[in-house]
Formats: structure tokens, sequence, C-alpha cells
């Protein structure tokens, strides 16, 4: 693991591979630890950086809602990344990560290459066209958006049954999907000072500041060459035509589902990376 000094930010990454810069960006309750299985399959044909958003793992952990909006978690990779000597890179994203990436290309649209998203919809669309059946699935986005402290007191009274239900209830997942090993990484990354309230605070600034960012950018498009990743068995799936949500922000857009519920990166790893290789590797 290092640590670079960015955005006001230390950001935990790793590097690894040789070739193309290729940023891989983990989601909620996971690190960079998720991209384990992965990035090996994708180190011979790219210098493979897997970071930590602010707020999670390894990196800092910033106080306040405004601190931990994809804005800023965005501008930190595109700092990261330049600091890496990478001033333009391909961006893989899963979860917060993917929501992250989203912000990235359009507000960084000189840096992003081409960019990948995995198992979400936009954020702007999962509020504004907000169903029962949506909000029943992903109840954590309003149970961790409420005000502190009261998530982060229920989290913190027995982490392991909330993040371990947060891994199999997301998606079609049992917790034998889960590398043993990544799984203890998870739970030291939850437990450090701070981990708990930055999550929350992530769920509170999508409504608070991430929402109105998109609301201002709804007539925009990504214009780089962009794929959208989702599990089959997913909840978004199950719910929702994951490509058609993203049909009007995404300008040359391709789409597959992968074997899996939300999770599919753990469940189905060679798939997910035969995917991402044929996606990036085209485009080297």
């Amino acid at each position: 693991m290092a640590l670079a000094e960015v955005n006001g930010q230390q950001i935990a990454y790793e590097a690894a591979g040789d070739g193309p810069p290729l940023l891989l960006l983990h989601g909620y309750p996971q690190c960079r630890a998720m991209w384990r299985p992965i990035a090996p399959r994708l180190a011979p044909h790219f210098t493979v950086i897997t970071a930590d958003l602010r707020g999670y793992g390894d990196s800092s952990k910033p106080d306040g809602v405004e601190a931990m909006s994809f804005r800023n978690m965005a501008d930190d990779m595109v700092a990261l990344m330049a600091d890496l000597g990478f001033d333009r890179f391909r961006v893989v994203g899963h979860d917060r990560g993917a929501r992250t990436a989203h912000r990235m290309a359009l507000d960084h649209p000189d840096r992003v290459e081409a960019l990948s998203l995995l198992d979400i919809v936009p954020t702007h669309h999962l509020f504004a066209d907000l169903t029962k059946e949506v909000a029943k699935a992903y109840y954590h986005w309003f149970f961790l958006a409420q005000p502190a402290p009261f998530p982060e007191t229920m989290i913190g009274h027995d982490p392991e049954t909330y993040f371990m239900r947060c891994l199999v209830g997301f998606g079609k997942a049992e917790l034998s999907d889960f590398d043993p090993e990544l799984l203890d990484i998870y739970r030291a990354s939850w437990a450090m000072p701070g981990a708990i309230a930055a999550g929350c605070n992530d769920y509170r600034a999508a409504i608070e500041v991430d929402f109105h960012h998109d609301a201002a950018d709804l007539g925009r498009r990504v214009s780089c060459p962009a794929q959208v990743l989702y599990g089959a068995d997913g909840a978004m799936a199950q719910l929702m035509d994951v490509p058609a949500t993203w049909a009007d922000r995404l300008a040359d857009m391709t789409a597959a589902a992968i074997p899996g519920g939300h999770f599919f990166p753990d469940q189905s790893p060679a798939e997910t990376a035969e995917a991402l290789l044929a996606f990036h590797a085209g485009r080297a």
C-alpha cells in the first residue's frame, strides 16, 4: 500500500502491471481490496491502480456531509492519477465508485478516456423516479442519510450484523461468495475511527449535494466510450431497465449483464474481468 497526499486528503492506493492506466474504484461497504480477484487479470494489459475513496479503507476520513460528495471524491482521484503521472486514464467503478466515476467523467472530460459503470443507475434517476419497490430494496440509502448520530449509533451497536447484512442484502449473494480474507479486510476497514460516520455522510451527500449537482447536468452526456455492467440477478436489474436509465446520459454506451447480484465482481470475477478487458483493451 502507498499513500498519496492529494486534494487535501490521504488516499491509499496500490499499483500493479504495465500499460495504459486503469483506475478501479470500489463501493460501499467495501474498499480497494475488492479488486484483488480481478486486478491480476487486468494487470498484463494495464497499469492497474486500485484506490480507497475518501472515507473508506486506509484513506482519510473527512468530517461533514459536503466533504463526502462524489465531486470531491472524483477530484481526489483525478489528483491521485496526476500525482502518479497519468493525465488521462480509464476508470472502472462499482457502486459508490461508479457514481464517483460518472461525476469524474462530467467534471473532467479531458481526463477520462473510457468509463465502466458497475451496477448502478444514475443518482438523479434513483431519487427522481423512485418507486416503492426500489425504496424497499435500497432502504439503506434513506437509513444512512438520517441525521447524525442516529444511523452511526445503530450501526456502531453491532457493526458485524449491519455490514454483513449489506453484503448479502443488496443483491443475490451469500457470505460464501466473498473471499474470507477480503471479509477480514473489510471488517478492519469498518472498525477504523470515522469510517461509519464517513459512510453515512456519503449517503447524506447523495441527497443533499450530489442530487443537485446531477440535476444541473441533466442536459449533458458523457462523451467518452462508456460501458454499463450490472448483476443479472440484482435488485437494479429486477426492478429497472438499467441500460435505459443511462441512454440519455452516455453518448457512446455498451451494456451487458454479468451473472450474480449487486456484488457480481465478487461472485463472478472471471466474467467481470473478461467484460472489462473486452471493452477497455480495444481502446488501449
